[in-house]
């Protein structure tokens, strides 16, 4: 009998747009995402964004890696005490701030203002708001990828891909490439946490910038359509029971 599927890696990303950080371990809440997942973004020049009011907004709407692929030439450190944010380039500190308080928004912010100059619309505005996430999608879930199906989209495209590029939550790793379309509409058990799954993932030009270098190379959503005939490549799941999960821990479908 084969070896059940694991969880490989973990992943939040505490900026929307910004590189994501990996996690031994999460807190997994009934109906919310993974946990100081994109809490916070970056508006581009419209301040739309009410945080006493907030609702949803698509993904052009603020920095991000489809448009802004310089924003990958950023390493990142962050704190989940005192949200911390700390950007790195070329392995130098180049702004800190506590995203809690305006004055170390307006840190962030005054770096941005130069280092995005080319992309901006206007000054850029970090924006949050309490218990408001600025996914991809306006449900509250978390976003699964399959090791194996990545390792076959790179085979086929003749390019190493990072996974990385493809912005999950999860990672899970001894499933069969592709064999993941077939969860859509199952429960996996994931440690002590269940997790519905009730949507397929369409790529974007995003996937299409390495993460480490900033750098656009083949169109992967082209070649997905061109390859697989669609442009999936992950699932959305939301939290039906809270639990804790691990990197190494099975997962199953039911």
């Amino acid at each position: 009998m084969p070896a059940p599927p694991i969880i490989a890696k973990l992943v939040h990303y505490p900026v929307k747009g910004l590189r994501g950080l990996a996690k031994l371990q999460a807190v997994l809440t009934k109906g919310e995402g993974m946990p100081l997942d994109r809490v916070y973004a970056i508006e581009n020049g419209s301040y739309r964004f009410d945080a006493q009011n907030p609702r949803w907004f698509s993904k052009t709407h603020f920095l991000q890696l489809m448009r802004n692929e310089r924003l990958a030439n950023l390493a990142l450190t962050f704190d989940e005490e005192s949200h911390a944010l700390a950007l790195f380039r070329d392995g130098k500190q180049v702004a800190r701030g506590s995203l809690k308080t305006k004055l170390g928004r307006q840190i962030i912010e005054q770096f941005l203002s130069g280092y995005m100059k080319a992309d901006l619309n206007g000054p850029p505005r970090i924006v949050c708001a309490e218990d408001h996430r600025f996914t991809d999608i306006a449900e509250k879930a978390l976003h699964l990828v399959n090791l194996e199906t990545v390792r076959d989209v790179s085979r086929v495209i003749g390019d190493d891909l990072d996974p990385l590029r493809f912005r999950a939550n999860v990672y899970f790793d001894g499933v069969p490439a592709w064999q993941e379309r077939k969860w859509l509409g199952k429960t996996i058990v994931c440690g002590d946490a269940h997790l519905k799954v009730f949507a397929e993932t369409g790529r974007c030009e995003a996937t299409s910038v390495d993460p480490e270098t900033g750098r656009r190379g083949l169109s992967v959503p082209s070649a997905l359509l061109r390859t697989w005939g669609h442009d999936k490549l992950g699932l959305y799941a939301r939290v039906v029971r809270s639990g804790v999960i691990s990197t190494r821990d099975t997962a199953s479908a039911s």
